[in-house]
């Protein structure tokens, strides 16, 4: 697809069949209609374009006072909308009409393919325990602690991350090629019936813990941006309902 985003243009200009070639030229030489590594990209339907023109006009065709019908292509093409100025220029000097006919489109980005949680490759091969261990260390403490299904020694190089409540997401994972799945508030049955069709090792955090990382991380992003504008502080409120843990016997 074209690339989206505010950073371009879509532009759509009406012009008789005649002259679509060197109004497009035109267009192209002052830096629009490229694509990726495309250049001179333009797509073009044919129609009809009416007009009547009135005391104090100079029609290139037609004359005052009469409806005129023309037969004219709709050429459409992207541009970065830094060259605005430069196009729209280069279109009025290559377009026969007086008042050329044409919409510019500020365009939109299209929505990138990411859904919930992440899937990454971790620098270097380790046991199932040994990832456990470090989910343990990297999250605040909680009274629900870290708890996990899989062989210890099972090893774990392509990990899936759901922040917060996950097992939604569990046949997803299964097809996914990963090793784990990293989340919060998995079910005993969702759990348990993935464990039995896939190998795919589950990691159960608390749902608080999964997500306050996060906090220092959007803090940052604030901060980068906005500066001094913008006082930004992480909350140190623990919004975690948990309080109270009972291990073994």
């Amino acid at each position: 697809p074209a690339p989206g985003g505010p950073d371009n243009d879509k532009w759509v200009v009406y012009v008789p069949m005649e002259n679509a070639d060197a109004v497009r030229e035109a267009m192209f030489a002052a830096g629009a209609g490229h694509i990726g590594d495309y250049s001179h990209c333009s797509w073009s339907v044919r129609g009809t374009g009416q007009f009547l023109p009135h005391e104090g006009a100079s029609p290139a065709i037609g004359s005052v006072g009469s409806v005129e019908r023309v037969a004219e292509d709709r050429v459409e093409m992207i541009a970065p909308a830094r060259l605005r100025g430069h196009v729209l220029a280069a279109l009025r000097n290559a377009h026969p009409y007086e008042e050329p006919a044409f919409d510019i489109l500020a365009m939109a980005s299209v929505p990138a393919d990411v859904g919930l949680g992440r899937i990454g490759t971790l620098s270097a091969r380790e046991t199932l325990a040994a990832f456990v261990s470090r989910v343990h260390d990297a999250l605040p403490g909680t009274s629900w602690g870290i708890r996990a299904s899989g062989e210890d020694d099972a090893e774990v190089s392509r990990v899936a991350v759901c922040g917060g409540a996950g097992d939604s997401l569990l046949d997803i994972v299964a097809r996914a090629g990963v090793d784990a799945y990293v989340t919060a508030d998995l079910r005993h049955h969702p759990a348990d019936e993935h464990r039995r069709r896939s190998d795919v090792a589950l990691i159960d955090v608390a749902h608080w813990a999964s997500e306050y990382p996060w906090c220092h991380q959007a803090a940052t992003v604030l901060r980068d941006h906005f500066g001094d504008l913008l006082p930004v502080r992480v909350s140190a409120i623990r919004t975690d309902p948990w309080n109270i843990e009972r291990n073994g016997s």
